[in-house]
């Protein structure tokens, strides 16, 4: 028969068995907890970030865009004019010289003397102010119809997070270069879109600047009727020269796949997908206007 002083040990120990065991069970969790902690901390801050730029794309997407295009006074436009564009002649094509290659890598003769045609008339093409002003007064874009063009507009200030005005006139700008180049207008828009995310003071590792990520100390010869080298960061220029740029690497490679290529100064079999991520992109900006892209 036990002994009292045994019995209570007995019964001291049944009593701190469970409460050791919820303890360790209890550590184990808290631990557990912690790590959680740790990990939510340096993930929450971009999650937040994500939920508010959806809800920002969410608003954006119910808010009607008739509203949204002319300004509010229409006195704010009264400084506002729209330069004269001077239009070519019936039958008449856009001065086409030698490619020069992709503007990132391509090599290309920067000593060769810019077009005569577009020395000419860039006095009188249309102006990032003027296509800007155009945009604000909510003028229409020729071939475009005003539910396209509202359309192709809101995609772009959503996802690439620009003005609407903005833009308005670089899709202005885009359609017109692109009637100039006879290239599809939303290849050109698409191209931006890969290359700059629509920043047009963005410049990359090798020295390729602007909307096009044009290489001025390469095409140093057809920034030169627009004012020279610092003229690259004019969003409308920029998209003029990367336009030539890019419809001669079309014409060298005879075709839209290979010109891509070119663009980019790929000079092996593959272009590392840039191709596929520009013509990825066309395909999205032609869903969203409800345009056919041209070959």
């Amino acid at each position: 028969m036990r002994s009292v002083p045994e019995r209570l040990q007995h019964s001291v120990l049944a009593v701190l068995r469970p409460v050791g065991e919820f303890v360790h069970v209890s550590a184990i969790y808290l631990g557990l907890a912690v790590l959680t902690t740790l990990g939510l901390s340096l993930v929450l801050p971009s999650m937040r970030q994500q939920s508010q730029q959806l809800h920002e794309v969410v608003l954006a997407m119910f808010q009607a865009d008739g509203a949204g295009y002319a300004g509010d006074d229409e006195g704010d436009l009264q400084e506002w004019s729209v330069p004269p564009v001077a239009q070519a002649p019936e039958g008449a094509a856009p001065s086409d010289g030698p490619a020069d290659g992709g503007a990132d890598g391509a090599v290309a003769d920067a000593g060769q003397p810019a077009g005569s045609a577009d020395q000419t008339a860039a006095a009188g093409r249309l102006t990032f102010t003027g296509a800007l002003a155009a945009s604000l007064r909510d003028q229409p874009i020729p071939g475009v119809s005003q539910a396209q063009a509202h359309a192709l507009r809101s995609y772009l200030a959503r996802k690439y997070r620009i003005a609407n005005s903005v833009a308005g006139a670089l899709i202005r700008a885009a359609f017109e270069i692109g009637r100039e180049r006879n290239l599809d207008p939303q290849l050109l828009l698409a191209v931006i879109a890969i290359e700059s995310r629509y920043n047009p003071f963005v410049e990359s590792s090798v020295g390729a600047q602007g909307l096009m990520q044009v290489m001025t100390s390469v095409h140093r010869a057809k920034l030169r009727p627009s004012g020279g080298p610092a003229s690259v960061f004019d969003p409308v220029v920029n998209m003029r020269v990367g336009a030539q740029i890019l419809g001669d690497c079309i014409r060298r490679r005879g075709g839209i796949q290979g010109g891509l290529a070119c663009y980019v100064g790929a000079t092996g079999p593959s272009d590392g997908g840039y191709g596929a991520r520009v013509l990825a992109e066309r395909r999205r900006i032609a869903l969203a206007s409800g345009l056919p892209p041209k070959d």
